[in-house]
């Protein structure tokens, strides 16, 4: 095998240096600043609206659904398209899968922050992109994956090893702490009667059971994975503190 080949696997597979110990926690404070606060959240926002998103693609696929397309709106909405029974185990788990997947992303990161495989994480989420982005039907939604695809894989190829930590483990703090308030804001308009067609009321008529329950669902969800993977980037944290 080529020795490019097997440094670059080494690279990708292999673990990187232990970043300084209070980057886990600055990194988690700096996430929940951007989440807590006004224009920092509207755009920060969109990586949340990503993998809300995503979430349902990749579901409705996994399901045996037809995907149509994915869209991604500046006011940081977005609406994916799947053909397939309008009723049934598939479509539920299709609707389930939009408030879950930032959270259970930002779990996923947080096991590979534990392993230090930095490098790896940072790849991975360039290639969800690049997937995603083939189903992409809009020309923000474009744009938006190539611009957000294009940062991660540029500290991925040249920032050296305490910026690539950094970004990551900012990332997936965001993802954790940003899963939260989206279903906040979801029940905030509901309560309005400004979202008929939200993914709670559309699993409320296909399960009978009411709205608020799954907006309910989400939350209990979300802040359940977001304990876990404070867990493992707190245990994360406390590894790398020198010992006395």
């Amino acid at each position: 095998m080529p020795t490019a080949v097997i440094d670059l696997w080494n690279e990708l597979f292999g673990a990187q240096p232990d970043p300084p110990p209070l980057l886990v926690l600055i990194t988690g404070l700096v996430a929940l600043l951007v989440v807590s606060t006004g224009l920092p959240w509207r755009i920060a926002r969109n990586a949340v609206t990503i993998a809300h998103e995503g979430g349902h693609a990749l579901v409705a696929l996994l399901s045996g659904r037809k995907l149509r397309g994915i869209r991604l709106h500046s006011d940081t909405s977005g609406l994916t398209l799947s053909a397939g029974r309008p009723t049934g185990p598939g479509m539920i788990l299709t609707l389930l899968a939009g408030y879950l997947a930032p959270a259970l992303l930002g779990l996923g990161g947080a096991w590979l922050l534990a392993g230090n495989r930095i490098t790896l994480l940072l790849w991975i989420t360039v290639a969800l992109l690049l997937a995603m982005l083939v189903n992409i039907r809009n020309l923000f939604g474009v744009l938006s994956l190539l611009v957000t695809g294009g940062v991660v894989l540029a500290v991925s190829w040249y920032a050296d090893a305490d910026v690539q930590a950094a970004f990551a483990y900012t990332g997936v703090w965001f993802l954790l702490l940003g899963s939260v308030r989206p279903v906040i804001e979801l029940q905030r308009m509901r309560s309005r009667g400004r979202l008929p067609g939200s993914d709670a009321d559309q699993l409320a008529r296909l399960t009978r059971l009411p709205g608020l329950f799954w907006v309910g669902f989400f939350v209990v969800v979300n802040l359940l994975v977001l304990l876990t993977g404070a867990g493992l980037l707190a245990g994360a944290y406390l590894d790398k503190l020198p010992l006395p």
